[in-house]
């Protein structure tokens, strides 16, 4: 199953703090001084999942070009893909009833009750994330408002081939970014031109880099420097 189901959780919330980042066992200690960061890996589970990375993108360049740009990436943080739910159903209806008889719980009627339920909620998270396209400004990072994604790869859904391959193409990463934050203080390592401001970002990603988005970005902002980064892997 590709979609998030209803009740999975986002990575924990970073505070915020130039400082601060994901818990311990995801983030690795700080880079030291005067070292160039090494390319991070998105390392895999034993069950052949991604581990969640964390990244700092942060923005510099003159104030209007940034206050223009803050701006424009605002948006809900949300991908309006249009789900098939009769297939989300039969999928989940599927995947009960093919469990062996002697360890499943449930009567082949009760799988279709369960299948039905999980349809229902994932069809309320739907409704609920939709309303927020073009209302929310939550989000201070939105790729899905700076390079959106076309209606007809939307109308795919997210598990669709074509989908992931116009995500991984375009985005660098398969899905959306996760707990998009604004960091406090960000700096560039030295003083600011006269005129210039920075941003910082924080997010999460799974096991992913956005490299193709931000190489997109920045050359449509092109008074703009992005630097990004990633937590040294563990040694």
């Amino acid at each position: 199953m590709a979609f998030r189901t209803p009740w999975e959780s986002d990575p924990a919330p970073v505070e915020a703090g130039e400082a601060a980042g994901p818990s311990p066992e995801i983030l690795s200690p700080p880079k030291r001084r005067g070292r160039r960061p090494a390319p991070a890996v998105a390392s895999t589970k034993p069950d052949g999942t991604a581990d969640w990375l964390y990244h700092h993108l942060t923005i510099s360049g003159p104030a209007a070009s940034m206050s223009a740009f803050t701006k424009t990436a605002r948006g809900s943080g949300v991908i309006p893909w249009q789900l098939d739910l009769d297939r989300v159903e039969e999928d989940i209806f599927n995947l009960a009833v093919a469990q062996p008889r002697e360890r499943r719980t449930l009567t082949v009627e009760g799988c279709r009750i369960l299948a039905r339920q999980f349809r229902q909620r994932v069809a309320a998270r739907q409704v609920r994330a939709a309303a927020l396209v073009g209302n929310s400004r939550a989000c201070p990072f939105d790729l899905q408002v700076l390079l959106p994604v076309p209606q007809a790869v939307l109308q795919l859904g997210p598990a669709d081939p074509v989908s992931l391959a116009w995500l991984s193409a375009n985005w660098g990463v398969t899905d959306g970014l996760r707990q998009v934050v604004e960091r406090e203080k960000p700096t560039i390592g030295r003083r600011l031109p006269s005129g210039h401001a920075v941003i910082g970002y924080g997010f999460f990603t799974a096991g992913e880099t956005p490299h193709a988005a931000i190489a997109e970005i920045g050359s449509r902002w092109l008074a703009l420097r992005f630097v990004l980064l990633l937590p040294r892997p563990p040694s």
